[in-house]
């Protein structure tokens, strides 16, 4: 990028997008709950936590999940907290500790009546307790395929992990097929099967596993290019699309996220063209797959307006950068003076000696 170059401009992706933005109407409590639940657990310090709350993952979760009960919407509202406290922990340790914080997230999922071990990480009991609430309200089916894929979204995390340590450097193709794992669209899916039940023939029939691939491709494109400048400014901007271009095709910021907007246009496309294409199942399964790609639409939705109304990415100018596109790049700074990403208290983070929180 040209040294006289201080801003750059967000494409407006979705400008053609059908799903239009919607809050589940239980928001501002379930959000609260599962916020004080996840707090209880003291994983950050006190100005970390500051910072972790003004992410409001609760409101990603109610505009993720806008017909969900009010169960469904605690699912979805822990698990974006689960997600990124995992984030936060994988993104200081190294590969084998990351290795090993997937591995107690796994057990605990698979074993939710198990009394989590003396001095584990934290993130075992966070992981326990979401899932034994979840699972009391989950079909058979979105258990099996929540395992799964969260399983998959481990294994990519430690995967990011090792990149991280030997400075493997991804193109295009490599990257999204990476960031496709570790991103936790798959996992968060699987929440809107919660009261579905939708056969395996369905949920692999090839053209529902290219919309799936396409919304979250466009995830991956959403929150790379609102998460770019914060990432660029503390030097972590090597896992990120819009640097990925920027390498692959010798071009600037403005270029990558250019180039950005006419791939994503591409997948919007194909998209909404492809979500009539579908066979049929008969009246009840086409009922609940209507349901699952209205979600898949609307989850697209959700995560670019939480990326501008929340401040993760943009602090309190979220809202205008939305309306005019523009950002100011941020300078280079120390990672700790980035208070839109929360550091974890090390010691509380990776291990505990102390009783857990109760959920309720």
């Amino acid at each position: 990028m040209s040294s006289h170059k201080t801003s750059f401009r967000l494409p407006d992706t979705l400008r053609n997008w059908p799903w239009s933005r919607n809050v589940n109407p239980h928001y501002a409590q379930v959000s609260a709950a599962s916020a004080a639940w996840l707090e209880s657990f003291k994983v950050f310090r006190p100005k970390a936590q500051s910072a972790f709350n003004k992410c409001n993952f609760g409101l990603l979760a109610s505009l993720a999940y806008p017909l969900a009960t009010q169960g469904q919407l605690r699912a979805g509202c822990d698990l974006m907290n689960l997600f990124f406290v995992f984030d936060e922990l994988s993104d200081v340790g190294d590969e084998k500790t990351v290795q090993e914080l997937a591995d107690i997230i796994m057990d605990a999922l698979r074993n939710p009546g198990k009394t989590r071990p003396h001095g584990e990480s934290v993130v075992g009991v966070i992981a326990q307790q979401f899932w034994q609430h979840a699972v009391k309200i989950a079909s058979v089916s979105s258990q099996r395929r929540f395992i799964a894929t969260f399983d998959d979204y481990c294994q990519s995390v430690v995967e990011q992990a090792t990149d991280r340590a030997i400075g493997r450097v991804h193109d295009v193709d490599s990257y999204l097929h990476m960031r496709r794992e570790n991103i936790g669209a798959k996992p968060s899916f699987a929440i809107l099967e919660l009261g579905m039940d939708l056969p395996d023939d369905v949920f692999y029939h090839p053209t529902l596993v290219n919309l799936s691939t396409w919304a979250i491709d466009m995830l991956i494109l959403g929150n790379d290019i609102c998460s770019y400048n914060v990432e660029q400014a503390r030097g972590d901007d090597s896992h990120n699309i819009v640097t990925v271009v920027m390498r692959q095709y010798n071009t600037d910021i403005q270029g990558a996220m250019d180039w950005i907007a006419r791939y994503h246009d591409h997948l919007v496309a194909q998209f909404i063209d492809h979500c009539g294409k579908l066979p049929s199942w008969g009246p009840e399964i086409d009922a609940q797959l209507r349901r699952y790609l209205d979600g898949l639409g609307n989850w697209v939705r959700a995560n670019d307006c939480w990326s501008f109304e929340s401040q993760r990415y943009f602090g309190k100018e979220g809202l205008k950068v939305m309306a005019s596109r523009s950002v100011t790049l941020l300078p280079k700074v120390n990672a700790q003076k980035v208070e839109t990403t929360p550091k974890v208290e090390r010691h509380r983070a990776f291990s505990t000696s102390r009783p857990m929180p109760s959920m309720h």
